[in-house]
């Protein structure tokens, strides 16, 4: 059975390359027909393996299947949608063909890894391991939503944990509100306005666990979130672990927009890179850091506007293994408007491109490993490339629409949005999501993909002018997330 799965997927992909040399546009539609439908059921059993408990040499079987199936079907599938086009040849839908053929299939590269880390974290860290942990929550005008985030740090199942908020010159109700919990054995700090990374460095002076966790006061973590973020520590190589973060607030087009790409794009790449080791951003709505990295690297800087990814970098810089776990699960407030949505996205891109810059040198050190192989490359091309493809691709279709051959992209844009359906569908079946939300695939191709791309490039040319920038705060919604959800 596995021996013929295999030999079929072969003999399709090679199809799928044959038909890319025959100028025949029913032979394309076919085979995009054809090799689509191919791919969903691979999907589908791929998803149905990762997450039973199967054997190592199972799981290889279906991580060689993965890969085999992008390697010699999707590729060739892809570019063979583009030629589709070619009784309409002209060089812009060339352009447009090409940037999203090389988009989608840079997305769908960590697809087999990611599969693989659902099936390792099943079976990996089986045995407890519960050292002390400290929980720091930094928050500045945060009284619309910290109550529910103490609720939900102190609801949270782990046998020795101290709950530390450190209040960073709020001016609204934020002191009250965390004075409140005093009796429930909340340690508050409070200080003058000095920025986040400045609190989170004087809240370590009063904490004292073995392992630092790090809550944004907006977020909301589920009960066995602690358990799950610290068990990758049993190894001591590693420094730091980020969580899963989703968006709970999904009452708009935009907000879905946002829950899917926390899923299918920023989830996905983050269990990719787990696997050796090298996750490059451990979140501030939810991570933890082993004292000893934190204290070595020197805590956290005021240099840059990011300062989770900044300290995540200075982690792997030391050799140490960065880790991911999608079992230990927190819930975001997002943006509600474009306005606040910009605003967010203008601070985290600079942010990012500001620490890129700091520590340009893993780009070319070898001694940095993983970080340097493998890492940054992925963010230094899905920073700028990708972006660039994006808006390529949105003028290519605006000059083709205006040229009157809107029409000839129907089925080709389809076909791309078909195959982000199934990149979205797989991340939400890994994650144990709404499969609804995969209807709002397409917008990660067309329309709120631009919209972050435009964010970032305008961000990466507000560095390089070295234009002033500084943190801006998102305001709060106060939405609320169910106990059904968090349990």
């Amino acid at each position: 059975m596995r021996r013929n799965t295999i030999i079929a997927v072969i003999i399709l992909g090679l199809l799928a390359a044959f038909l890319t040399l025959v100028p025949s546009r029913q032979s394309y539609l076919s085979l995009a027909l054809g090799a689509g439908s191919a791919l969903f059921i691979i999907v589908h059993f791929l998803v149905a393996a990762a997450t039973r408990k199967q054997s190592i040499h199972g799981a290889g079987f279906w991580i060689a299947l993965a890969s085999l199936s992008f390697l010699f079907v999707l590729m060739p599938l892809a570019f063979a949608a583009a030629l589709y086009l070619w009784q309409a040849f002209t060089v812009i839908a060339w352009v447009m063909m090409v940037s999203l053929t090389m988009t989608v299939y840079f997305n769908f590269l960590t697809v087999p890894l990611a599969i693989y880390q659902k099936h390792r974290e099943l079976y990996a860290f089986d045995t407890a391991y519960t050292p002390t942990v400290s929980v720091l929550i930094p928050a500045y005008n945060e009284e619309k939503v910290l109550a529910r985030t103490i609720e939900t740090v102190l609801e949270a199942t782990y046998p020795d944990k101290e709950v530390i908020v450190i209040n960073d010159g709020s001016t609204d109700r934020t002191r009250q509100i965390a004075d409140g919990f005093a009796d429930r054995g909340v340690k508050v700090i409070h200080r003058p306005n000095g920025g986040k990374a400045t609190a989170l460095n004087h809240g370590l002076m009063f904490a004292r666990g073995q392992v630092i966790v790090i809550v944004d006061a907006d977020s909301r973590v589920c009960k066995n979130t602690l358990v799950e973020l610290v068990k990758p520590f049993r190894n001591p190589e590693v420094a730091a672990v980020a969580g899963n973060i989703k968006v709970f607030n999904r009452g708009n087009l935009l907000t879905k927009c946002q829950a899917l790409e926390y899923i299918a794009s920023i989830n996905i790449a983050r269990r990719a890179l787990d696997i050796f080791g090298s996750v490059s951003v451990v979140p501030g709505a939810l991570g933890a850091y082993r004292r000893e990295a934190l204290e070595s690297s020197g805590r956290y800087d005021t240099d840059t506007l990011v300062e989770d990814f900044d300290i995540t970098i200075k982690a792997l810089k030391s050799g140490k293994v960065v880790q991911a776990s999608s079992s230990a699960v927190s819930y975001t407030e997002a943006p509600e408007t474009i306005r606040e949505f910009v605003k967010q996205r203008l601070r985290w891109y600079r942010g990012n491109f500001q620490a890129m810059w700091k520590h340009h040198d893993a780009a070319y050190n070898h001694r940095y490993g993983f970080l340097q192989r493998l890492a940054f490359p992925y963010m230094a091309i899905s920073m700028t490339f990708l972006p660039l493809a994006g808006l390529v691709t949105l003028a290519a279709i605006v000059m083709l629409a205006v040229g009157g051959a809107g029409l000839s992209l129907l089925i080709p844009f389809g076909f791309f949005c078909f195959l982000q359906f199934l990149l979205c569908f797989l991340a939400i079946r890994l994650d144990g999501e709404d499969w609804k939300l995969a209807l709002y695939s397409p917008f990660l191709i067309l329309g709120y993909k631009q919209l972050c791309d435009f964010v970032m490039i305008k961000s990466m040319i507000d560095v390089l002018l070295r234009r002033k920038v500084k943190w801006a705060g998102m305001r709060r919604i106060g939405a609320e997330v169910s106990r059904k959800v968090l349990n």
